[in-house]
């Protein structure tokens, strides 16, 4: 006779997502987009606003809510925790110390996997929304220092189409216009840093131009997406059958 155990109202969702509230469009492909994913996720909303999470605001009072938060989905059942901001990452240490399951604030932390995996002949492209805002100390609570790994950071300026609807929070946009945004930004990246071996979206909201950036980058592009997708298969393991090799 099998056991069954409860103590959850509801299961099989493995990962949680702090969300901040917004009306911005979330098209397939963004983190707020649950069909984004191959599995069930669970979303957590937090009421702060959107721009404080910027290096041009950020304050440490900001952090009690993503605590409380994170909490709220460990008790839920989740068994890893990720964010849909990367200026989170500011706050890496503090998230994953308060809870007792991992917490991935950004695809930052990707960053000294890349480049051991890279020649050291090339640098890491660090795509951002606010690039005046995204240093060393973000990089240090990720785990790692410029000083260490080359890095180099683009972002858009605060007029693209792409600004104006995301950190505006409009609920309307053209997807060409923001399209036009992130291609201008690809393409100077490039030409700036020719020796770039691969890109990191930190800003969560550009994977739904993943491809749109890798045909013009040429070069291998880590985001969020990807990152949750192997968070999926470590914390849930498939289960491969002895004696079965065909």
């Amino acid at each position: 006779m099998t056991a069954i155990k409860g103590g959850y109202t509801n299961y099989g969702q493995d990962i949680g997502i702090l969300m901040m509230r917004t009306v911005f469009p979330r098209l397939v492909g963004d983190i707020g987009n649950a069909r984004t994913f191959s599995m069930p996720v669970r979303y957590q909303i937090v009421d702060v606003d959107p721009l404080n999470m910027t290096a041009k605001n950020a304050d440490s009072r900001l952090l009690t809510p993503f605590i409380e938060a994170a909490r709220q989905l460990e008790a839920e059942g989740c068994k890893a925790i990720a964010t849909s901001c990367g200026f989170l990452a500011g706050f890496q240490r503090q998230l994953a110390d308060a809870v007792n399951i991992p917490v991935f604030t950004s695809p930052l932390i990707l960053v000294p996997m890349l480049h051991t995996a890279l020649s050291r002949k090339r640098s890491i492209g660090i795509l951002t929304e606010y690039a005046q805002g995204m240093s060393e100390p973000y990089f240090n609570q990720a785990g790692w220092s410029s000083k260490d790994i080359p890095v180099h950071v683009s972002g858009l300026s605060s007029d693209s189409a792409f600004s104006q609807l995301i950190i505006g929070d409009n609920p309307e946009g053209n997807w060409e216009h923001m399209s036009d945004s992130i291609c201008e930004m690809t393409r100077r990246h490039m030409e700036q840093y020719p020796d770039t071996g691969a890109l990191v979206l930190e800003c969560a909201n550009y994977a739904p131009f993943t491809r749109i950036i890798q045909d013009i980058a040429q070069v291998p592009v880590f985001g969020i997406n990807q990152l949750l997708e192997y968070i999926s298969a470590s914390v849930n393991a498939p289960a491969f059958h002895p004696g079965v090799n065909c």
